[in-house]
């Protein structure tokens, strides 16, 4: 039997896609060791450097970074949020807690890993947002972001309170003060490139610690700008 043909036809191999990269900025050597075990795990290369690699940061491509936050901080955001390639890049802050993660709040921090940084926790965080940083959009319609939200319950009150993440349909968030179940809202935020919106919706579900989950009224014409917002950050 002639073999010649199966011999020529063999099929190509596929080419292998680029792993993601992770920049791990500033950190201590056991957050930095740590966070580096736990984004291996899930494919995300992790990429060591000093605190002054803003312009590093500027020319070269990273899918996301853990920065840690303090005086260097907003110096690096800066370079991320205003370079070409990396101006949609997932940033992971390390210490502090979401409160004091508000001062850069502008740069659209995606989400806080806490010190000292324990593998259960850092792992739990990586598994959520693994998703967003490896470009799988696709099975990820919600975006981890830290912004600062103001909450108008009714016609009586008026509350300041952190998100958790957000999605065309509504958000998640956390708050010092409680609110009821079902209760009608009206939330203002802004969103690195978005403008501050204001978007009606409703309470739907709370857990401990106040946080709680509002979904946005499907007739408020104001969630279209989110939704454009959103398909773009996907899309870039």
């Amino acid at each position: 039997m002639n073999h010649a043909f199966g011999t020529a036809s063999a099929p190509i191999p596929p080419t292998k896609q680029a792993a993601a990269r992770i920049a791990l900025i500033d950190l201590r050597d056991a957050s930095r060791t740590l966070l580096a075990d736990c984004f291996k795990q899930f494919g995300i290369t992790p990429v060591e450097m000093p605190a002054n690699s803003a312009a590093r940061l500027q020319k070269e491509k990273f899918e996301a970074c853990v920065v840690q936050l303090g005086p260097a901080a907003q110096v690096v955001m800066e370079a991320i949020r205003t370079s070409r390639s990396n101006s949609r890049m997932v940033i992971y802050g390390l210490g502090g807690s979401a409160q004091e993660a508000m001062r850069y709040s502008k740069y659209g921090i995606n989400a806080i890993f806490q010190e000292p940084v324990e593998r259960s926790a850092a792992l739990k965080l990586v598994r959520a947002t693994q998703m967003l940083v490896l470009h799988e959009f696709r099975r990820y319609v919600r975006i981890p972001v830290i912004t600062e939200v103001a909450i108008q319950i009714g016609q009586r009150k008026k509350i300041t309170a952190t998100s958790m993440e957000v999605s065309s349909g509504g958000m998640s968030i956390k708050s010092s003060e409680d609110v009821s179940s079902n209760e009608a809202i009206e939330v203002s935020f802004a969103l690195l490139t978005l403008p501050r919106i204001w978007i009606r919706g409703n309470v739907t579900w709370k857990k401990p610690k106040h946080s709680f989950g509002v979904r946005f009224d499907a007739n408020d014409e104001r969630r279209r700008k989110l939704k454009e917002w959103i398909d773009a950050y996907l899309e870039s």
